[in-house]
């Protein structure tokens, strides 16, 4: 299962709104905020697809690089390995692999901050506790 979208080289990761009930995204990689939504999973992917395609057109128009932005590593030899050999254990490419565990390193650190004013985030995923009076 996966809650990232790739297209012509772009990437997003999805949210799903539960008030409003729609899935959304932003194209990530890039420097402009380009976003999409869709009630449904088809017009999620239409619509990312189409907000890439429009991004590309527009950027093309003005002379503006469109690319997605890329981020190098210097990894040693062997941490490079075991990174690989994570990455094929976890049936991902390097890129996924890498930006999951990115993804999980600002995860993790935007946990610590909070802790450190003093707050605590909600897991998501635990059902809403009651109240029993």
């Amino acid at each position: 299962m996966s809650d990232v979208l790739t297209y012509k080289g772009y990437r997003a990761r999805i949210e799903f709104d539960a008030e409003d009930r729609i899935f959304f995204g932003r194209v990530a990689g890039i420097e402009d905020g380009v976003g999409f939504h869709g009630e449904t999973v088809d017009e999620l992917v239409t619509a990312f697809q189409e907000a890439v395609d429009d991004y590309a057109e527009t950027c093309g128009r003005i002379g503006k690089k469109s690319e997605p932005e890329l981020l190098r590593l210097v990894l040693n030899a062997e941490l490079r390995e075991r990174v690989a050999d994570a990455a094929r254990e976890a049936g991902q490419t390097l890129d996924e692999f890498g930006a999951d565990a990115l993804q999980a390193a600002i995860a993790r650190a935007a946990s610590q901050r909070l802790a450190t004013m003093g707050g605590s985030q909600p897991d998501l995923r635990a059902p809403p506790r009651r109240r029993f009076e």
